[in-house]
């Protein structure tokens, strides 16, 4: 289980900076993208994998989901609605943390109205059937990454990363030391300090042929 500690650590730290310390690695597509603006998440995934065009399976994950949880589903990019206001307002009472679709999601003005946070490839007004059970519970490739349940999602205006679970100690350390050298960049270069002295890259500006500022 993660504590409440980390994941306000993890909203605070970013999504990009947390992929930073994580070596670059757990970023889904940019395509899957904050629909409202200025909303940041942190939380256990809920991994939910709807049939193409039918949302059933995430009408499931609202109802079982843990309050603080991140809802992902997989739809397979159909252009409809697998979210909307009314489901959305459900998974607000039930204390979801945020919804991240790959897919499309509708009503975006009641979304906004809400302030509830959801990452998704866009809007689309086709709505989606509720036959098909779907599936809930088992990884899914959400935005051309495996997600399981319980991995850390991140996700903010910059988009969405995914920590594996066996890997979020050691991320929440590496995040750490990421942050503390941040800030001690922006402290050099309030001093005058140049970017390309700080982050040693004059080597490849020699190796590439360009000469040596004097």
């Amino acid at each position: 289980m993660i504590e409440a500690s980390q994941l306000q650590f993890f909203a605070r730290a970013g999504a990009a900076t947390v992929y930073e310390a994580y070596g670059r690695i757990g970023d889904l597509d940019p395509a899957v993208r904050a629909m409202l603006p200025g909303l940041a998440v942190a939380g256990p995934a809920f991994c939910v994998q709807c049939e193409r065009g039918d949302n059933l399976a995430l009408h499931r994950a609202v109802a079982e989901a843990a309050a603080g949880d991140v809802i992902v589903l997989s739809g397979d990019g159909e252009a409809c609605g697998y979210l909307g206001d009314i489901l959305a307002e459900a998974a607000v009472c039930r204390g979801i943390a945020g919804v991240v679709v790959d897919g499309f999601v509708r009503d975006v003005a009641e979304l906004t109205k809400m302030r509830f946070p959801v990452w998704a490839k866009g809007l689309a007004i086709r709505g989606a059937t509720k036959v098909h059970p779907g599936l809930i519970g088992a990884p899914v490739l959400c935005g051309g990454v495996r997600i399981a349940p319980g991995d850390l999602i991140v996700a903010d205006d910059d988009g969405v990363c995914k920590v594996a679970h066996a890997d979020i100690a050691r991320v929440f350390e590496s995040t750490g030391k990421r942050l503390a050298q941040e800030i001690a960049m922006r402290d050099r270069l309030r001093q005058g300090a140049l970017t390309l002295d700080l982050l040693d890259l004059r080597k490849y500006l020699f190796a590439a042929g360009e000469e040596q500022p004097r």
